[in-house]
């Protein structure tokens, strides 16, 4: 990691809460519904989506690294999270990114990079895809292989049910979301229903995947965990090899799948460094908060 995110890190530290008062809380509408985000910083737009049943607190820690090199980061909270409303049940992909696609709006600072965690990534690249216009690049971070183990899927049912102790909870986190030796308080809580998307199971558009697996043809940056179960090291290739140059891959030691609150300073640093390499491209920003 570079010297100078780890001098970085320790005046964040030392001025967090400062920082942290000035993060904002927003409302925009997007058709009959509403969309709440947190919003910090000041420069070109970077906006972080959750993973499955989270909620935008997860980006709390890193979103203050980014906004402390010059950005302006928005953390839109998901469907159920927050004050954002719509329907859980029978929804799109193509839905959900339309809720992102008015933040980057009100915003007025698109293009934007995109973040995605996790199942958020399945998000960050459908918006690619429907709303080219809004996205700089993607970021993937922990972004999972088309094939994983299939009883991931059941830990990921289970991990956010409502009753369960905290020992339940930090068994199924140990099991598929934090590297051995992580601390996994931090996802004890903080969890939200699943969105039940259109399709086979309530699964986010498979049918339709081909159509946003790609990101369209944005930039993407794929930041892999090296102790990701839903990534494994016979997959660690496959989505540059499918998409080529467009296509760099940042590993991160000591993270599974839940990364951001186990190497927040090693993602912001790999976030940081690749939003700065993309060329302004055909769209320029349109300015700076």
């Amino acid at each position: 990691m570079a010297i100078w995110f780890l001098a970085l890190a320790a005046a964040v530290a030392a001025s967090c809460p400062v920082l942290a008062a000035e993060a904002v809380r927003s409302l925009v509408a997007n058709g009959s519904n509403q969309v709440e985000y947190v919003v910090e910083g000041r420069g070109p737009l970077v906006v972080m989506l959750p993973s499955a049943a989270r909620g935008a607190h997860d980006y709390d820690e890193v979103a203050v690294l980014i906004a402390a090199q010059g950005f302006r980061v928005a953390r839109p909270e998901p469907r159920g999270s927050g004050r954002t409303t719509g329907p859980h049940e029978g929804i799109s992909l193509r839905d959900v990114a339309g809720d992102v696609a008015a933040v980057i709006r009100h915003e007025g600072l698109g293009p934007a990079v995109v973040v995605g965690h996790a199942a958020g990534s399945f998000v960050a690249r459908a918006l690619a895809v429907e709303e080219p216009a809004l996205v700089r690049g993607v970021v993937l971070a922990a972004a999972g292989a088309r094939r994983y183990p299939p009883e991931l899927g059941d830990i990921v049912r289970k991990v956010n049910l409502p009753g369960l102790s905290d020992e339940e909870r930090a068994l199924y986190l140990r099991k598929a979301f934090f590297a051995p030796g992580n601390d996994v308080t931090s996802w004890l809580t903080g969890w939200r229903p699943l969105m039940r998307f259109g399709g086979a199971g309530g699964v986010p558009d498979l049918a339709d995947r081909e159509r946003w697996w790609g990101a369209g043809a944005k930039p993407v940056l794929e930041i892999q965990g090296l102790d990701d179960p839903f990534k494994p090291a016979a997959t660690w290739a496959e989505y540059k090899a499918e998409f080529g140059d467009r296509v760099t891959v940042v590993q991160i030691p000591k993270a599974s799948h839940a990364m951001f609150p186990e190497q927040p300073l090693a993602v912001a640093d790999a976030i940081v460094k690749w939003a700065r390499s993309l060329p302004k491209g055909e769209a320029p920003l349109k300015g700076e908060r």
